[in-house]
């Protein structure tokens, strides 16, 4: 089973390099790294809203870049800098995944960079058919 890996090289914030692929797909899934509200190297101004819509924007760009589409998402991690931001982030959330919807796990966590939201996903599609 062969492994194919997307975006090896990369930046983040500042210029820095990043260790690790934007997304992986082995046999039928893949596993799409977290993304954020990043454009060109930096996290993107703008509220909930803004940063949601961005970062489901990456998220959906890669799913796209391997051959995959929103309804071969099987799960869907979130992560929330702040709680009061839930109900306006699902709202958003559900324009993109509400024909379609995952599983989901969403929690609010301190970031690593100075974003308000962090997706990452987990896609599956039968090869070959």
């Amino acid at each position: 089973m062969p492994i194919k890996r997307y975006g090896t090289v990369q930046t983040g914030a500042g210029g820095k390099a990043l260790p690790f692929a934007r997304a992986v797909e082995a046999d039928g899934w893949l596993y799409v790294s977290g993304q954020v509200a990043m454009e060109d190297g930096e996290i993107i101004d703008g509220n909930i809203i803004a940063q949601t819509r961005k970062t489901i924007a990456n998220v959906l760009a890669i799913l796209d870049e391997a051959g995959y589409g929103v309804e071969d998402v099987v799960r869907v991690g979130v992560w929330l800098d702040d709680p009061r931001d839930f109900w306006t982030f699902n709202k958003i959330y559900q324009e993109y995944f509400g024909e379609h919807p995952p599983a989901r796990a969403c929690v609010q966590s301190s970031m690593m960079v100075d974003c308000k939201v962090e997706i990452d996903c987990v896609a599956y599609k039968k090869k070959g058919a």
